[in-house]
């Protein structure tokens, strides 16, 4: 323990060890202090926490006097009176509640069935449904963990070991003390009028001052989690501020006292070395949002200007030049968006010349958030998921994301990111004079259906769209970010949407620090759609958030075609072995990945399939059906044994983790062989029922001696056609030819499509000039110099064949070609 100290002090810069010093001095100064006076909240700090502003002066005067309930009236009017800071206010109630409820005609009453579960005392948060904190929805325990039946100890909050199991799942705990279930009161009692909604938030926040003093506690041991309260006591302010309600208590004061007093132990303790990542920037933004806010605080320009420094900091930083999240996971990116979004709001709102910078972060990060999504709005699980949202007034799913999207849109004037009509959490939004213009000029642009393939590839994200609503996405890049703590061993890992149903899934995200067994087994390469080498995963973990061996990918080919894309990449993670892949999408049509193991020796290799639970899954031989009310797909591989598990607890497979906390059964499909590197694993999945798989078979590729260092060739006979697939490596400078069936070529990927006729229909080929067939219906394509990729649809009556571009080029009546 104590070299891995000195260790990591080694590491460290002056300018580190110098904040960790000053920062373990004030901690050691608070803790002395706590422990000799008593943690307690004292409404009379307000007075010197409030900023000189004229018509404070009231209150000012009733604080110094201990006249509380006078100094909440005063407070409360001032928050009604005052220009709009924040996304809402209470000025606009009587405006935007009957907006929404014209527009959204079920959004009353969903909010009330939302509202009233609260008030009974169900929480649903996370994956969890229905959590009871305490019989009494008034005297909730705000440091206990129902799930796992433990309670949190209310030491320190530096002293409190959050992590260790034997206090529950923080991850509970804190989702709760976020507050966010406010929200979901604030919207029903603006649609609605009922005050109960009203009585039973501020009811919970004095519940939740007597049980949390200042530094007390696990919900003080997280500055993210304080951020995140702090954004929801602001929307608690502007939903609840009523200088007429003859309120029993002077809730305002007490929330001032204590979001002041968070927002300072916030400032204090920023996670500059600790977690400087989404955790700085939600920090950053809660600094921000009330600095901006809440201008009643003193501390507010400071703390403004401190959030703004950082948020501006980190875009360059956690931002990549493609748009992606630093930490290669869709939801942290989804966290990432959703913070810039809120900062442009507020600066937009209260005039901060900032909100050029936040809207150029936006927009990068919301065309990334578009291309990861598939058609419905709906990010694939890559890396972590815990389930949380910056705003999940509505109750909507953490990994729908057509709130954010349309936001975004609005914000930045790119409608064409949205991805469906406009949720109702845009207008809880964007209600601000201006921004509701751009909102409305945003939702009467037309919705852009067709998203074309694109590819992040600093991230490492490589994504194949199709018309008809087919979304697929290759993950080649690095292994998270510093520690890939939100990691997963998912190397060369693919999802698949088949025409807006997910078919392949990442199982996702079932807990970070209660289950270490059940963490490790959701985040291995066995659980992902990948390939498995000798039953030893690409990367291994150390704790819950480190790593002691990772894999990094690198993606060698991308081309996006407009009739097929295609990647091949490889990784590091089985050294001195490499896997490599190589995935050809054909629009709607079929997908090839053809994965091979590259060195020497007999080794076991296995491809996963993750099924999602919607799927029906019938494993015969080597092949798969998988099927729902509406689709079918086919699964064959050309040899090995396929197996399909479904809750398997030995085997650790068919589960999944829809969300953050809920594991349930799902199917998993296992292709493995055995065999002598180099060695080939080839799955074929069959998109278009109307032409169905009857048979996959690998075919020789021959080619002059030395002429390749790697190649596949396949054959899928189907009902109305026979594919060729061919995949080849040359050795360097090596100009040559090489040939599968009757074909010959020198491209680096070949799709050949011989119809019923034995007439050539289709050809894809990537990095080649030369197709040739030998048969007795002659097909020649020769280009001048090789294309990055080429995509022919033939008609029957085409005999010679150039591709697009060239002065050459002669097409058959209804052919088309596309490419470079």
């Amino acid at each position: 323990m104590t070299e891995d100290i000195l260790s990591r002090v080694a590491r460290m810069d002056a300018p580190e060890i110098l904040w960790r010093s000053g920062a373990a001095a004030r901690i050691a100064l608070d803790r002395l202090r706590s422990a000799a006076v008593g943690p307690r909240w004292d409404r009379g700090d307000l007075s010197q926490r409030l900023a000189p502003l004229p018509d404070l002066a009231a209150a000012r005067t009733s604080l110094a006097c201990g006249r509380w309930q006078d100094a909440h009236v005063e407070l409360a009017r001032h928050v009604v009176d005052a220009p709009q800071r924040f996304t809402i206010a209470p000025s606009i109630r009587h405006a935007l509640a009957p907006r929404i409820r014209a527009e959204y005609p079920d959004s009353a009453s969903h909010a009330i069935a939302r509202a009233d579960r609260i008030l009974a005392g169900d929480y649903d948060l996370l994956g969890y449904d229905g959590l009871r904190f305490d019989s009494d929805v008034l005297a909730i325990d705000w440091h206990y963990d129902p799930v796992n039946a433990r309670r949190a100890p209310r030491w320190f909050w530096s002293a409190v070991p959050y992590l260790d199991p034997s206090c529950g799942d923080h991850k509970i705990i804190w989702e709760l003390n976020r507050h966010q279930h406010w929200l979901t009161l604030g919207r029903a009692h603006w649609l609605t009028d009922d005050p109960r909604y009203r009585d039973a938030c501020l009811a919970q926040l004095a519940s939740w001052l007597d049980a949390n003093p200042p530094l007390t506690g696990t919900n003080w041991a997280s500055m993210l989690e304080l951020g995140f309260r702090s954004l929801s006591w602001i929307w608690t302010l502007n939903f609840f501020a009523d200088p007429d309600a003859r309120d029993s208590s002077p809730w305002i004061v007490d929330l001032l006292v204590a979001l002041d007093r968070q927002l300072t132990q916030i400032e204090r303790n920023l996670s500059y070395y600790f977690s400087p990542n989404t955790h700085l920037l939600g920090e950053a933004l809660a600094l921000y949002v009330a600095g901006r806010a809440l201008p009643a605080l003193a501390a507010s320009p400071h703390r403004a200007a401190v959030g703004r420094r950082v948020l501006v900091a980190e875009i360059d930083r956690q931002i990549m030049s493609d748009g992606g999240h630093c930490e290669r996971s869709t939801h942290y990116h989804r966290y990432t968006l959703d913070f810039y979004l809120l900062a442009l709001a507020v600066a937009r709102i209260t005039g901060d010349p900032i909100a050029a910078t936040f809207e150029a972060a936006a927009a990068r990060l919301g065309a990334a958030a578009r291309l990861l999504a598939d058609a419905g709005g709906r990010l694939p699980h890559i890396g972590d998921d815990d389930a949380g949202s910056l705003l999940p007034i509505c109750g909507r799913a953490a990994d729908d994301i057509r709130d954010s999207l349309a936001t975004a849109a609005a914000l930045t004037g790119r409608h064409e990111l949205r991805a469906g009509e406009t949720p109702e959490e845009s207008l809880w939004l964007l209600n601000h004079r201006p921004l509701a213009d751009a909102l409305e000029r945003s939702r009467s642009a037309p919705i852009q259906h067709a998203i074309a393939s694109g590819s992040l590839p600093e991230t490492g994200y490589y994504v194949s769209r199709s018309p008809a609503g087919d979304h697929l996405v290759i993950d080649g890049g690095p292994h998270g970010y510093q520690n890939g703590g939100h990691a997963h061993a998912d190397a060369l890992s693919l999802t698949l949407t088949v025409r807006g149903v997910p078919l392949l899934i990442d199982p996702g995200t079932a807990c970070y620090t209660t289950d270490p067994e059940r963490r490790n087994r959701f985040r291995s390469t066995a659980l992902h759609n990948t390939v498995l080498l000798d039953h030893r995963p690409q990367s291994i973990p150390s704790g819950p958030f480190h790593w002691a061996q990772t894999a990094s990918a690198t993606v060698l080919r991308w081309r996006a075609n407009g009739s097929f894309d295609y990647a091949d990449a490889i990784h590091d993670g089985y050294r001195p072995l490499a896997h490599r892949r190589r995935v050809l999408a054909l629009h709607g049509d079929l997908l090839v990945v053809a994965d091979l193991i590259d060195g020497a020796g007999e080794h076991t290799v296995a491809a996963h399939w993750h099924v999602d639970p919607r799927w029906h899954v019938a494993v015969r031989g080597r092949s798969a059906a998988l099927s729902n009310d509406e689709r079918h797909v086919e699964l064959m591989v050309p040899h090995g044994l396929m197996e399909a598990f479904t809750a398997d607890e030995a085997e650790g497979l068919g589960w999944q983790a829809p969300v953050y906390g809920r594991v349930e059964p799902a199917t998993t499909i296992r292709a493995s062989s055995r065999g002598h590197a180099p060695l080939w694993m080839v799955s074929v999945f069959g998109l278009d029922p109307g032409n169905p798989i009857a048979d996959v078979e690998t075919v020789p590729v021959w080619a002059e001696a030395g002429a390749l260092v790697q190649s596949i060739g396949v054959r899928i006979s189907r009902r109305a056609s026979t594919d060729y697939f061919l995949a080849a490596e040359p050795a360097d400078d090596v100009a040559a030819t090489w040939r599968i069936a009757e074909l010959e070529t020198d491209a680096r990927m070949l799709f050949c499509r011989v119809d019923g006729e034995g007439q050539h229909s289709r050809i894809a080929l990537v990095d080649g000039s030369r197709v040739r067939s030998s048969g007795h219906r002659r097909l020649q394509l020769a280009l001048p110099r090789p294309v990055p990729d080429l995509h022919l649809d033939l008609a029957a009556d085409v005999g010679y064949v150039v591709g697009r571009g060239f002065p050459s080029v002669h097409l058959g009546a209804g052919s088309r070609a596309d490419g470079d």
